[in-house]
């Protein structure tokens, strides 16, 4: 009698369910003489069959080509335990087992089925198994803060109603957040956990195959502006950019290997460390996004323990190991293997960069593998990518010129003050990016302006939101992505959010400028400063800035407002009104990042007042 090891007191069942698969290739496992499958991670090489990068047509044919190796994906616990291996032969068979069941609750093709995406084996086989059921899956955030209740479920029935959702899943660590968003909401014809799913009945039915035309899924934003909107990707978009992404901008070859902690829920987790690998037919090394949160250190260890090569991080992620890890700890990393370090879904500080190869450049990490890029979800994922193997570059310009004039001029003389941006790259293979003034006019190197992209990754719209697709998507299918930068010799310098530039007396203000200023006390930690605008009705601007204090002491927290008030006046020249709010109060995105747009509406409902009182309480101080 076979029985499985145990783990860290948790069992292989949600790798082990079709017994009458080959275990040697559902889980590269070997007998012990006790009758025990000891696990081993899927291999790197695949010595049955050629490696093919993304020339398929569609998701489920990428897998069904995949499924012919040994690859996989691999789960480690908070210890760095190897907790459950799903090779891409198991999710194949596993996905199309779940595929008949869901089926079988009456669903018909095109119906949406929400997935709370924690990093678990079960999230990725059911998105598989959507996608053979010819169902559109989407993923949905878990909980940021476990504090936030009510936020959480306010969120999750929103995108469930947002969705016209047909069923939901999570497991059981967040089913009863999902029951609670559910209640009431009308069309959902099924709530569950994957256990629950895989008790009913399979619907005996052959899948009718994809087509590269039909919806893939639904990327719902993470909302740093404003509410999430869920984005539409084709089969087809989807393909572009994952062919784009893993021949063009990572250069896969054999003996790539991937780790990453990145949430399932967001597109960069989803899209660049879920599909890519697997249409590439690589392995991953996956952490959960709470683990790393709590130790960095294990993600390093995973890429040096396993030699992977290719590892995207946000920069905060960085930012987290240069803090976290000891001098001590990097005796056991070897770090030379890491030849692709991808960093974006935020702006990219280029001390970020160094801080962190100088750390880490003892154990063995080139700062030639950082690999900059830029993308959003409405372009499924990636839009540019820099060189492989050349680390990361940066622009000096001067920051009078870039503010008032929207000229990023290089910087001439010592002693000005300066914004420095790092070189995103250049687009994908059959995308184009421009840069366009606020009439519409496209604009030479070096000007700033309004970032639009083009290009077979582009969305078709946002699901159900005509409104927002048709202020988005322009004429000649170009995408505005929100954002702001200039080009230089054929590469994207991104400056910042649109919606984020604060425009008072005629002055351009970026936010972030004032939130990194923020950040330059010692009170101050990074990440917890959010800065926005709020107008009276004459339209009259006053800059907002919230920060998270632990200070208690009431003379301490006049003597940090006051200062930060000061400091904001003698850098722009304008009046700021402070607020000093308890840790972990500001509110974030699903994956992670300040949301100025919520800290906007959250700051508005605290203090009661209209835009009139708050700009005469500005001009008080």
């Amino acid at each position: 009698m076979i029985r499985i090891t145990k783990l860290e007191g948790k069992t292989l069942s949600s790798t082990i369910t079709k017994l009458n698969a080959p275990l040697t290739q559902a889980f590269d496992c070997q007998l012990s003489s006790e009758s025990t499958i000891a696990v081993a991670p899927t291999p790197t090489m695949c010595s049955v069959q050629a490696q093919r990068l993304a020339d398929f047509d569609t998701l489920t044919a990428a897998l069904e080509y995949a499924a012919g190796g040994t690859t996989g994906y691999n789960f480690y616990d908070a210890k760095g335990n190897l907790r459950s291996v799903l090779s891409y032969q198991a999710l194949r068979q596993n996905a199309q087992a779940s595929a008949q069941r869901l089926s079988g609750l009456g669903l018909v093709r095109g119906d949406r089925v929400a997935l709370i995406a924690d990093t678990t084996p079960e999230f990725v086989e059911l998105f598989f198994a959507c996608r053979y059921a010819g169902l559109i899956p989407f993923a949905m955030p878990v909980p940021v803060n476990l504090g936030s209740h009510v936020v959480y479920v306010q969120q999750l029935r929103g995108i469930l109603e947002g969705s016209n959702a047909s069923a939901a899943l999570a497991n059981v660590d967040y089913i009863n957040f999902l029951r609670e968003a559910a209640e009431g909401v009308q069309g959902l014809q099924w709530v569950g956990t994957p256990e629950e799913l895989g008790k009913l009945p399979a619907l005996d039915v052959t899948p009718q195959s994809n087509q590269p035309d039909e919806i893939a899924y639904l990327q719902f934003t993470s909302g740093s502006t404003r509410a999430p909107r869920g984005v539409i990707i084709t089969e087809r978009a989807l393909m572009s950019n994952l062919q784009g992404i893993v021949r063009s901008g990572l250069e896969i070859r054999p003996g790539d290997r991937c780790a990453s902690w990145l949430p399932f829920y967001h597109d960069m987790g989803l899209v660049g460390m879920v599909m890519a690998p697997m249409v590439a037919q690589v392995s991953v090394d996956y952490l959960a996004t709470r683990d790393f949160a709590i130790r960095p250190l294990q993600w390093l260890k995973l890429i040096s323990r396993n030699r992977s090569t290719v590892a995207f991080s946000q920069p905060f992620g960085l930012k987290l190991c240069t803090l976290r890890v000891r001098d001590s700890d990097l005796e056991d990393l070897d770090l030379s293997c890491w030849r692709a370090a991808g960093v974006g879904a935020e702006m990219i500080r280029p001390d970020t960069l160094r801080n962190f190869a100088e750390k880490f450049a003892p154990a063995g990490f080139d700062t030639r593998a950082f690999l900059p890029c830029y993308g959003l979800a409405e372009s499924t994922l990636a839009v540019t990518f820099s060189k492989t193997g050349e680390g990361f570059k940066s622009l000096q310009v001067d920051a009078g010129m870039l503010v008032d004039r929207k000229m990023a001029v290089r910087l001439q003389a010592e002693g000005r003050k300066y914004n420095e941006f790092v070189n995103c790259g250049r687009a994908l293979p059959g995308h184009t990016v421009k840069v366009i003034d606020d009439a519409g006019q496209e604009l030479p190197d070096l000007r700033l302006g309004s970032v639009l992209v083009k290009g077979s990754s582009i969305m078709t719209g946002y699901f159900n939101n005509p409104e927002d697709t048709l202020r988005t998507l322009q004429s000649g299918n170009w995408l505005d992505t929100g954002d702001l930068g200039f080009l230089f010799e054929g590469d994207l310098y991104v400056t910042g959010r649109r919606i984020d530039v604060i425009i008072v007396n005629g002055r351009n203000i970026r936010a972030q400028d004032i939130e990194e200023l923020a950040e330059q006390q010692p009170e101050v930690r990074t990440r917890e400063a959010s800065a926005f605008g709020i107008t009276d009705v004459n339209d009259a601007m006053t800059i907002v800035l919230v920060i998270e204090c632990r200070l208690t002491s009431v003379t301490d927290r006049q003597s940090l407002t006051s200062r930060l008030q000061r400091l904001v006046y003698m850098a722009f020249g304008v009046n700021c009104l402070v607020e000093l709010v308890p840790p972990h109060t500001l509110p974030r995105t699903s994956s992670g990042k300040l949301s100025r747009f919520a800290a906007r509406q959250g700051f508005i409902q605290r203090t009661n007042l209209t835009d009139h009182q708050l700009s005469a309480e500005s001009r008080d101080n």
